[in-house]
């Protein structure tokens, strides 16, 4: 996903500017630390404290040109109109968060303001079009066939949360001025493989390999997640 990102910023905007990122639900900070490195001005929202204590953690850890370089605010995504004007960053990110958002229209609606005209917005959320594929490549049948006919599943952290369909997320893009420009796959072939596997000798080649499923149908169709890019017209 960090090389899908990388290749929507360097197709948007001049090598070499400063960008000013806001990573809604920064959770740890690994997005946020890895822009502030290539010398973006990155504004981290988060509100859980355990999330935010790793993520200062982790900040601390560096230079102080990059420290310098990251803000934490603690508080909700669907409250950046306090905290912020609009039009305020050339790059939004909301991943892995969606799916804990059980009205997603307003949290949308308020992350598109923050964006500054061509400005991007980056999400990552459950693909509904394909919540039968874990079960079902795990030997789970009868969750396969229930997984067909919801929008719902229960992810690794034993919660009951929700997944978003392409083409409903593709509509409402287009309803709060940030049309789609570009989706694509993540987890096509990895999404079965345990979270403390390890990585693998040929790291390398999977790598390839699903960032290449990632971009190709009908591979990216049926990924685990989603990652859909939206520009503010």
């Amino acid at each position: 996903m960090a090389r899908q990102l990388d290749e929507q910023i360097s197709g948007r905007f001049p090598v070499g500017q400063r960008l000013r990122v806001l990573d809604v639900g920064m959770g740890q900070g690994t997005q946020a630390l890895r822009l502030a490195r290539t010398g973006h001005q990155v504004t981290g929202v988060e509100r859980e404290p355990t999330m935010i204590a790793a993520a200062r953690a982790a900040l601390a850890g560096e230079p102080v040109g990059i420290r310098e370089r990251v803000r934490i605010i603690e508080g909700d995504g669907r409250d950046t109109g306090v905290h912020f004007l609009p039009g305020s960053f050339d790059v939004v990110l909301c991943h892995g968060v969606l799916m804990y958002v059980e009205e997603p229209d307003a949290l949308l609606a308020g992350l598109a303001r923050m964006l500054a005209p061509g400005g991007l917005l980056s999400l990552l959320v459950r693909n509904a079009d394909a919540l039968a594929m874990r079960p079902g490549l795990s030997g789970d049948w009868a969750g396969a066939l229930d997984a067909f006919d919801t929008f719902s599943y229960r992810n690794r952290l034993g919660l009951e949360v929700r997944a978003d369909r392409l083409a409903t997320l593709t509509g409402a893009l287009a309803g709060i001025g940030a049309p789609l420009q570009s989706w694509y796959g993540v987890r096509v072939f990895t999404d079965t493989a345990a979270d403390d596997a390890g990585a693998p000798d040929d790291l390398a080649a999977l790598l390839a390999a699903e960032e290449r499923a990632g971009r190709t149908d009908p591979y990216r169709a049926v990924a685990a997640l989603l990652h859909l890019c939206g520009v503010r017209g």
